[in-house]
């Protein structure tokens, strides 16, 4: 089942005890199967209309910010972009058009911060 832009995936949707992965499809996503986080699998089911309000999500080693961009090691694919929102601790791997993207198909970008 695939994903389109702005699609959010929360893993406390699903799996509460988990280190609280949200990601934010920047682009793509036909080809989305599943992401795999804590040994959990999220698929399109685990996407909600914003991220669910809730303390305890384990950052990952990456950060907010980091996109995982598939077109970096595989430019022929249906083009998915996630960003991370929070958490992703657990965060293994992503499947999709048949391959594994991880932390490795990655790059930082600068998020601009606006104080209200």
């Amino acid at each position: 089942m695939g994903l389109k832009k702005g699609d959010i995936i929360d893993e406390y949707k699903h799996h509460p005890g988990s280190c609280g992965l949200v990601v934010k499809v920047m682009s793509g996503g036909d080809g989305f199967t599943k992401i795999v986080c804590c040994g959990h699998e999220l698929t399109a089911e685990d996407v909600v209309a914003a991220p669910i309000k809730r303390h305890g999500r384990k950052m990952g080693p990456k950060g907010v910010g980091f996109i995982i961009d598939e077109k970096k090691s595989n430019p022929t694919g249906c083009g998915l972009r996630l960003m991370i929102m929070d958490g992703g601790h657990g965060l293994q791997h992503m499947e999709c058009c048949g391959r594994s993207l991880t932390l490795a198909d990655g790059s930082h970008v600068q998020l601009n911060v606006r104080s209200t």
